[in-house]
């Protein structure tokens, strides 16, 4: 199915979950906020919340520093 990640067309398999998603697109899901359909995402909720065709979503990575 196709969603906007990031800004960017991708095609990723249907039903899955934003746990998958991470899984799928290879990002640690440790360090990371999500948002799906301009809304936050809980990191408890990402095995139940399901990326639906089109939807818009966010993935934003922390980066430590100083």
């Amino acid at each position: 199915m196709q969603i906007v990640l990031n800004g960017e067309p991708r095609e990723v398999p249907e039903n899955i979950t934003v746990l998958g998603l991470l899984r799928y697109i290879a990002v640690p899901p440790e360090r990371v906020a999500v948002e799906l359909d301009r809304e936050i995402v809980r990191k408890q909720d990402w095995e139940r919340a399901v990326v639906r065709p089109g939807a818009q979503v966010e993935v934003v990575m922390f980066v430590g520093g100083g």
